[in-house]
């Protein structure tokens, strides 16, 4: 059984990491999670260093590809690979995950490919007040109006509101908003400190800013979603923008 460790560099609008080891059938599990982790986390794009991985079995370059598939979805975060030894060069230019992956010489010459192909994002860091949900309104404009979308609005505003109003009225902890255009979608996501699931509200009020539960996320939201990152959580949705 192969061991691998992942380092990983943050700091800047391109994450980096990494990886030391060799890569196999069982120590692609690792790599997977901890892609996964940092994709969750909405860098602006990612970039994996391969130069200090000998690769064991070449299957298990399929991690790349599906950590690929996973960032072109959400959270429309550019996925570039680079330094792989020869041999491993070699395979990946055969494989799926060269095919789906960009794959440059360096960390530099790959963080630039990842940098230029970054999607369009908004973040801002909201307190569980009472005026956060029309600030999330706020913010929703103002990204509709930068990225020329009008159509959505309202719907955008009705899901964030919900998304901010459940941060309020259930984990009580600062969370982070962030809008990002990656067509044919406008993702929308709220990050907080609390891992406790959020939870449709049984008698919702239509007047209230918030407690209409989920519901209407489901509605307006092509498709949404919850996934764990460090001590909190982050809640996502995708709207259709024409």
């Amino acid at each position: 059984m192969s061991r691998m460790t992942c380092e990983v560099r943050e700091g800047s609008p391109v994450t980096v990491v990494r990886l030391h080891g060799g890569l196999d059938l069982s120590s692609m599990r690792s790599v997977h999670r901890a892609l996964d982790r940092c994709l969750v986390a909405q860098p602006d794009a990612l970039v994996v260093d391969l130069g200090d991985v000998t690769v064991r079995d070449r299957l298990a370059l399929s991690v790349f590809a599906a950590a690929a598939r996973r960032a072109a979805g959400w959270p429309a975060v550019p996925f570039v690979l680079c330094a792989p030894p020869p041999e491993a060069a070699s395979w990946l230019a055969e494989s799926t995950a060269g095919r789906a992956v960009p794959v440059r010489r360096d960390v530099a010459e790959a963080a630039r490919t990842a940098g230029g192909a970054a999607a369009p994002r908004l973040r801002a860091r909201l307190e569980p007040v009472t005026g956060a949900c029309r600030r999330a309104r706020e913010l929703v404009s103002d990204a509709c109006a930068r990225w020329h979308l009008p159509e959505l609005v309202a719907p955008a505003s009705v899901v964030l509101t919900e998304l901010v109003g459940n941060v309020v009225r259930h984990a009580g902890t600062p969370m982070q908003v962030t809008l990002t255009l990656r067509r044919p979608y406008l993702q929308v996501a709220v990050t907080d400190g609390s891992r406790r699931d959020i939870r449709p509200v049984p008698a919702p009020d239509v007047r209230a800013e918030g407690g209409r539960g989920l519901l209407l996320v489901r509605e307006l939201a092509r498709r949404w979603g919850i996934a764990p990152l460090g001590d909190g959580k982050v809640v996502w949705a995708l709207l259709p923008a024409a």
